[in-house]
């Protein structure tokens, strides 16, 4: 392919890969609104000649700095930016301002409060959020004990909780109120025995419990410690049957319940005390209960009445109602129970868990860690959004740490009086379906305070308003003027609203120019009129597009010497149809096959194709322009061997009739054979040894190059046989007898020298063995006998 047909390719790819990229365009905008709603960088020229000032410029909408190169003023380009308006910017504050204590809900301890943001498709708006936690800030603390029996050593030690978690919370403000709840479990079976006497009493006779119960608020968040040890000092133990207990349907209580329990806009804690674990949602259907919690408040008398009638509620439920209602739980758990609420507390924001003691001696410690591990880390926490809005968080924590992502909401280890900022980004893609501002906040998790966020969605062009009804450019009348394009009336379609909807019937004109479902309208090459492409016109009056689709044209086909398909076709839709004897895609092949033709009148000497007029060998052996010459074949060397005796050497057959019959190589002479070329050198090669009248070798070699000339490089020495030297000869093979009968000799000496020793010591072995002794003969007896008289002691 010509180098300069490829690098067009590659820029007409480049410019449509670029501008399939362009969303602007891609989104085929009918109105300024839909065009500045499809980009942030998307621009509306509002030019009412702009369509007029040449065929390419096609497209209203487009990215602002291709609207500036197709001729579109930037006075007469709309698009309107995104902003961010402060309504609403208390500055922060301690409990105490100018020596007077505020109320807790004049309190500020975050910064702005509420904000206005207009927001463009695709505009990330963005705004700083100040967090500092107030000094002498009031608490809410509620104990919600589980009273089944197995927690009766437990509640001795919270009779006196009151007054002294009062004491101790003084410390950390001057505003501390305490409540306090318990619970059992369902007063249905099989959570508790339902039998008369076990109603009044559920525990053995010999102790005295009160009856069962669900939730019970016992006290109502006070500031008199000692209250709360007056009404829990009076406080029984209950009893259930089974070992996880009801404390989800109290904390839901709890939770839901703000009036009863008394809680404040400041922070709230719940303390949830057991040493059981919890029945949660679908647990109840064990009672015949599966009518779902409605997360309401049902206190009457401070007696939760429903426990019967609703299921547990979940700890996705649970999570909704504690995050609503601000409040931060604290599980004081024994040991064994520890890793299933520390399991719990994963899933619920803002909680802590603390490892409980047998007799619950630890709990104000607990809560005192607890409550500073909470209050240590800002979490922010945004409802829903609105569909098509997303926020995203970085925070600027203590001591210059920044972070993206999930943890861009939150900031840990803050005391209090010091000072965080978040930086909010909102983004919103495309406009909502009401077309209507929309409301979000923004909190810490477990304060009661919240930033308030309206959102104003910029769906349209300020050029909106000024629209002519019924303009006489708008087909005469059949469409609305509106920033220097036409919004056509109900029933009309076309740029100019020119064509009814029965005619063309579809709602979606531009549909019916965009091939195979793509994005492109006309292949980007032709304006859509009434659902039919209309291609635009070249400079050139010879080129043009064409197709359904304006998707041919006959000026980009391959291209062969600067010649459109090599001047042998023309260019169709695209492609080279070539004439006849011509084809390829630059139809730059020729099918004369006449150059191809060997001296046999075959093509190729029938050991090759004839491609475009050249020889390609399809056996490798053979080369030449019509595949003729094989350098490598058997015979070569001695077929050549009498020319380049004679040429070389001047002697052979042929030395009378060298000049006539071998002329047709270059020779050239080498002095070595390792100056002779190598198979790297040239690749068909044969290297050749042959011998003379007087037995003498001669080295060449036989190669036939790239133009067709055979060149034959022969070593100028030639190597000739030496006589042998006979004295040399007769004397080593004398030599050779001498010696070998010698060696003989001295093996046979050795070998008897061995065979004497060994018969010698087998000798001497057994004439040792021939040695006897006739006192040890067995078969002897001597000829006296001797007498021993036994009286006789050698006197």
């Amino acid at each position: 392919m010509d180098v300069k047909l490829l690098l067009f390719s590659l820029l007409l790819g480049l410019s449509r890969a670029q501008q399939d990229g362009n969303e602007c365009t891609k989104a085929s905008a009918q109105s300024c609104g839909e065009c500045i709603q499809a980009g942030e960088k998307c621009g509306w020229c509002i030019d009412k000649d702009f369509l007029k000032q040449g065929e390419q410029k096609s497209t209203r909408c487009d990215e602002i700095e291709a609207l500036i190169k197709k001729g579109c003023s930037e006075t007469n380009i709309q698009n309107p930016r995104g902003t961010v308006s402060v309504n609403k910017n208390k500055p922060l504050s301690d409990r105490t301002k100018d020596g007077v204590k505020l109320k807790p809900d004049e309190i500020t301890q975050i910064q702005p409060q509420k904000l206005t943001l207009d927001l463009r498709s695709g505009e990330a708006q963005k705004f700083n959020l100040t967090f500092k936690r107030a000094e002498d800030y009031p608490i809410d603390l509620y104990y919600l004990m589980d009273l089944s029996y197995s927690m009766k050593d437990d509640l001795e030690n919270v009779k006196n909780l009151g007054t002294a978690l009062m004491s101790e919370m003084q410390k950390i403000t001057s505003d501390f109120r305490i409540g306090f709840g318990s619970f059992v479990e369902k007063t249905v079976m099989p959570y508790i025995s339902t039998t008369p006497a076990k109603l009044l009493n559920p525990c053995s006779s010999d102790q005295n419990c009160t009856s069962p119960f669900s939730y019970k608020n016992v006290l109502s968040l006070t500031s008199e410690g000692y209250q709360f040890n007056e009404l829990v000092s009076k406080q029984q133990i209950s009893g259930n049957l089974d070992s996880p207990e009801g404390g989800f349907d109290a904390i839901m209580q709890v939770a839901v319940c703000a009036n009863q329990i008394g809680w404040r806009n400041v922070t709230r804690l719940l303390v949830f005390s057991t040493d059981a674990g919890f029945h949660f949602a679908g647990d109840g259907k064990l009672g015949g209960i599966v009518l779902p919690n409605d997360g309401k408040c049902h206190l009457q008398d401070n007696m939760y009445t429903m426990s019967h009638y609703y299921d547990y509620p979940s700890i996705a439920h649970l999570v909704q109602k504690l995050s609503e209602n601000n409040i931060q739980t604290i599980f004081a758990v024994t040991e064994e129970f520890h890793p299933v609420y520390q399991e719990l507390k994963n899933l619920i924001p803002k909680s802590a868990v603390g490892t409980l003691s047998s007799d619950s001696g630890n709990v104000i410690n607990l809560i005192i860690d607890a409550y500073k591990s909470l209050s240590s880390e800002i979490i922010l926490e945004n409802n829903r959004l609105p569909e098509g809005v997303s926020i995203s968080y970085v925070s600027h924590c203590k001591n210059g740490v920044s972070q993206e992502g999930e943890n861009g909401r939150k900031c840990s280890n803050i005391s209090i009086g010091d000072q965080v900022t978040f930086e909010v980004s909102i983004t919103a893609k495309g406009c909502p379906s009401n077309d209507k501002p929309e409301t979000i906040k923004i909190k810490p998790q477990g304060f009661t305070e919240e930033v308030e966020i309206v959102l104003n969605f910029i769906c349209e062009c300020a050029c909106h308003k000024g629209g002519i009804p019924n303009s006489s450019e708008c087909s005469g009348g059949n469409g609305t003027l509106e920033c220097g394009a036409c919004r056509c009336n109900e029933g009309r379609i076309g740029r100019l609203c020119e064509c009814s909807k029965d005619e063309v019937r579809t709602d979606d004109l531009d549909a019916n120019c965009r091939m195979d479902n793509g994005t492109d309208i006309c292949s980007n090459n032709g304006d859509c009129v009434c659902g039919t492409c209309e291609c635009k016109k070249r400079d050139n009056p010879e080129e043009r597009y064409s197709g359904k689709f304006c998707e041919c044209d006959n000026f980009s086909c391959d291209r062969s010497n600067n010649k459109l398909c090599g001047g042998h076709g023309r260019c169709e839709c695209r492609k080279c149809m070539c004439d006849a004897n011509y084809t390829g895609s630059a139809c730059d092949c020729s099918l004369d096959t006449s150059t191809c033709l060997a001296s046999n009148k075959q093509i190729c000497n029938g050991r090759g194709t004839c491609d475009c007029g050249q020889c390609k060998c399809t056996d490798l052996k053979f080369q030449g322009p019509t595949c003729e010459i094989c350098p490598t074949c058997p015979g070569v060397c001695t077929e050549h061997k009498d020319c380049v005796q004679c040429r070389a050497f001047g002697t052979g057959e042929k030395k009378d009739t060298c000049n006539e019959q071998c002329n047709n190589f270059i020779l050239v002479k080498k002095k070595k054979k390792e100056e002779l070329p190598q198979p790297n050198d040239q690749p068909y090669i044969n290297h050749c040894k042959e011998r003379d009248a007087n037995d003498c070798w001669f080295f060449f070699t036989y190669a036939t190059k790239n133009d067709s000339t055979v060149e034959v490089h022969v070593v100028e020495e030639l190597e000739c046989p030496s006589a042998p030297d006979i004295i040399p000869i007769v004397a080593g093979v004398v030599a050779g007898i001498v010696l070998i009968g010698l060696a003989l000799l001295l093996i046979w000496k050795l070998l008897m020298i061995i065979h004497d020793r060994r018969e010698f010591a087998k000798f001497e072995k057994e004439k040792s063995n021939a040695r006897w002794d006739t006192g040890d003969n067995p078969i002897y007896k001597s000829a006296v006998t001797t007498v021993v008289n036994p009286k006789y002691e050698g006197k």
